[in-house]
């Protein structure tokens, strides 16, 4: 099945909180991205569901069974790429497929890690150290990795937020190509974003996490079909509609914000 629930998740850094109420569900299969402004959560929220760290009170579920810790049911993909420096490429694709699939061999698990690293168009980087690659290539492994471990959840961290523009845009198109590959059998995915048109390009639900604390200001459907073509996505008046509504919804939080610190200064002024 592969659903996460989220249910009345809280957390906190000693007398700081910074997740207050979180209750959400995503479905096997489903692509959720969590959009936000810097501060908001949504990384702590991602490390939650990583088992990385657990909630102050509530409670997150794979399938019904609690999330304690990491597991290799979640495969994850950070923005910092994590992968060794001292491992070749495909050294660091066989690490986690050893953990994954320990019975089998080492020629096995070989070949499996070079037909996901050609499948992300990376097929000379084997025994190339990571040090070697450019920052999109470490990405692309990055993501080959996860894909070869074959994990039902894939959680993503801004995996694409210190990439150029075109190569952001390559490996948008390459997530959703993989994660549809098998439609039958699609794993459920969480990506963080601050970017709202990457949020409407690859969800399905967009949650919009607003500040201080971090909480759920809204879920929003994308009612955009698939396959989403990025060049047809700006004349979409669905797009269009969508794009507006979750900038006002950011943007809302924002100036609250805002309000609420010259409300402050004045009452200072005052005194």
């Amino acid at each position: 099945m592969h659903e996460i629930a989220i249910q009345n998740v809280n957390f906190s850094y000693g007398s700081q909180t910074v997740l207050e109420e979180i209750n959400l569900t995503a479905q096997a299969g489903e692509f959720v991205c969590l959009l936000g402004p810097s501060g908001c959560g949504k990384s702590t929220l991602l490390r939650l569901l990583a088992g990385l760290g657990l909630p102050t009170s509530g409670c997150i579920t794979l399938d019904g069974t609690p999330i304690t810790g990491p597991g290799l049911d979640r495969g994850v993909v950070f923005q910092d790429y994590s992968l060794f420096p001292w491992m070749t490429t495909g050294q660091n694709v066989v690490l986690a497929l050893n953990q994954a699939f320990p019975g089998k061999s080492k020629a096995e698990q070989a070949e499996t890690a070079q037909a996901y690293l050609e499948m992300v168009g990376l097929t000379d980087v084997f025994h190339k150290l990571p040090g070697a690659l450019s920052g999109g290539m470490r990405q692309r492994a990055a993501i080959a990795r996860a894909f070869a471990i074959n994990s039902p959840v894939l959680l993503m961290d801004e995996p694409f937020g210190a990439l150029d523009a075109i190569t952001r845009a390559r490996l948008q198109d390459l997530l959703l190509q993989l994660w549809q590959h098998n439609s039958q059998e699609r794993k459920t995915v969480f990506f963080v974003t601050h970017d709202v048109e990457e949020a409407i390009l690859l969800a399905n639900r967009v949650v919009v996490m607003g500040l201080n604390p971090g909480s759920v200001r809204g879920v929003f459907e994308v009612n955009i079909p698939r396959p989403r073509q990025r060049q047809d996505l700006y004349s979409n008046p669905a797009f269009t509609r969508l794009r507006d509504q979750l900038i006002r919804e950011l943007n809302a939080d924002v100036l609250q914000e805002l309000d609420g610190g010259r409300t402050v200064q004045s009452a200072g002024e005052a005194i």
